[in-house]
This record gives C-alpha cells, sequence and structure tokens, in this order.
C-alpha cells in the first residue's frame, strides 16, 4: 500500500492499492489500525467491488476509473449526518462538473444512491455505517469508452459523456475535487451549501416532478408502487404521490428502487 500525494481536506492520507478484494474491506482494516477521520483507500481494480443490493457487483476496467472509500469517523451512530448517501451523490455530482464543465447541468442524483449523466448511470456509492464509523464507498466510470451489450444503454463515463478522452492519471485530479466538496458538504459549518441541503439534491434529483415506477422495500418483494416523484424528505427519504392518491398526498419511502424507463 502506498501512500499518493494528493490533497486531502480532511486532513488524512489517502492511500491507494494496485488491487484489492473490496476498497470497503480495507476501509475496514484501516478503521481497526486507527487511522483518522477522511482516510481514504483507492484502488486500480477491485476483485469484489459490490452495489446497494447483494448480488448487483460494481465491475469496472482497470486503471481508467476511479474507485475508492473514505473513512469517516463519528462519536456515535445518531451523530451520522442526515441523508449521507444523497450528499455525497450532491458531492460527486458537482465534483463532475467541475472536472468537466461541459457536463453542467446533466448530472443527476437517483435516489438513493446513483449519480447520472443524462439518463445513464456514471457512478455508485455505497455507505455502510459499523458504529460512529461510516465507510462510503464511490465508483465512477471515467475514462472507460466501451461497456458489455447490456450496459450500453444503461452506463456512461465521464469520457464518453463530455466526449473527450481522459487520461487515467487524470482520475486523481477528480478525487481531489471529490473530496473538496464532500468535506464541504458534511464538514463545513451549517452542513454544506447553507445547510439547505434538500434543496440542492432535489434541484437535481432524477425524475422529480415526473410519472415513476418504484420498487418498494427489498428487490425481491415484488412490492410496485407508481406515481409522481415529489422530492425528498428530512431524513432523505423518496416522497412519491401514489397514482390513485388524494390530492395532495404524498407517501415517504425509505427503502426501494427506482426503476429506470
Amino acid at each position: 500500500m502506498k501512500r499518493l500525494t494528493v490533497h486531502n481536506p480532511f486532513n488524512a492520507p489517502v492511500f491507494h492499492e494496485d488491487t484489492v478484494d473490496s476498497t470497503m474491506n480495507v476501509s475496514r482494516i484501516l478503521a481497526r489500525q486507527g487511522e483518522p477521520h477522511g482516510t481514504v483507500i483507492s484502488a486500480d481494480f477491485q476483485k469484489e467491488g459490490r452495489g446497494r443490493i447483494k448480488g448487483r457487483p460494481w465491475d469496472m476496467e482497470r486503471g481508467i476509473n476511479l474507485a475508492f472509500t473514505i473513512l469517516l469517523r463519528f462519536p456515535g451512530v445518531q451523530d451520522i449526518p442526515r441523508a449521507l448517501s444523497l450528499r455525497t451523490g450532491l458531492a460527486v455530482s458537482l465534483a463532475i462538473e467541475d472536472f468537466a464543465p461541459v457536463l453542467a447541468g446533466r448530472v443527476f442524483i437517483k435516489w438513493p444512491n446513483d449519480v447520472l449523466i443524462g439518463k445513464a448511470k456514471a457512478a455508485g456509492i455505497l455507505v455502510e455505517a459499523d458504529g460512529g464509523n461510516v465507510h462510503i464507498g464511490i465508483g465512477i466510470n471515467v475514462a472507460q469508452r466501451q461497456f458489455p451489450d447490456f450496459l450500453r444503454d444503461k452506463a456512461t463515463s465521464i469520457s464518453l459523456a463530455a466526449g473527450r478522452e481522459i487520461a487515467s492519471g487524470e482520475c486523481l485530479s477528480l478525487l481531489e475535487k471529490i473530496l473538496m466538496r464532500l468535506h464541504a458538504e458534511i464538514e463545513i459549518s451549517g452542513g454544506g451549501q447553507n445547510g439547505d441541503w434538500r434543496k440542492y439534491i432535489e434541484a437535481r434529483l432524477y425524475q422529480k416532478g415526473e410519472p415513476v415506477c418504484f420498487a418498494e422495500g427489498p428487490a425481491d418483494s415484488g412490492k410496485i408502487i407508481t406515481g409522481i416523484l415529489c422530492g425528498i424528505g428530512p431524513e432523505g427519504d423518496l416522497l412519491i404521490a401514489p397514482s390513485g392518491g388524494r390530492e395532495g398526498e404524498t407517501v415517504s419511502f425509505t427503502t426501494g428502487e427506482l426503476r429506470l424507463t
């Protein structure tokens, strides 16, 4: 494991490995070793990268994308910032636009943990807590130019969306921008963007105000809700006005997945 010369506003080390099973697993090891709040572990390749839903891995081409986990330490579970996955998505989306200004206005947050460019997924976020320790795993398609046939209409990269080649070394520049945006979102007094994080998330919330199909609860629950996506609640919950419901009625959901159409 080597230490990178990367600016980290959390004043913590940024480590790198060529290959790991999962940066989330390595982050847990670093936590047990006493590494401080804001420590980062990145990797060129993850053998067992995973997504939010069990059985749905996060696969990336080696060395041309960005995969990392940041360790955040809080006194207790009650001190973990609300809606951390969505607020991380806000930081990532802003950083992508900082990195590739041509994409401004085209980067969206898909509840609860994806970042899209247009209608295609470009980044995934996984947040896991262990007491007051939080591990935020982030995977971003940066320079990848080709995807398997079954993903071509569902996935994209910054390179493809911006219409330019991106050198592998530029991933570290993107990492720095993400850390800057994430630090501002959760560390600066006021909770980032003057504390009005819901406003800024809803401004780029994918399908807000549109008809949606929502799978409630576990992926295999079979509970499908249709309606209009109204926004997010104070805890980051998803608000939907269900089809056939009373006028002005909204229902709050804390688990589930929006079905892309």
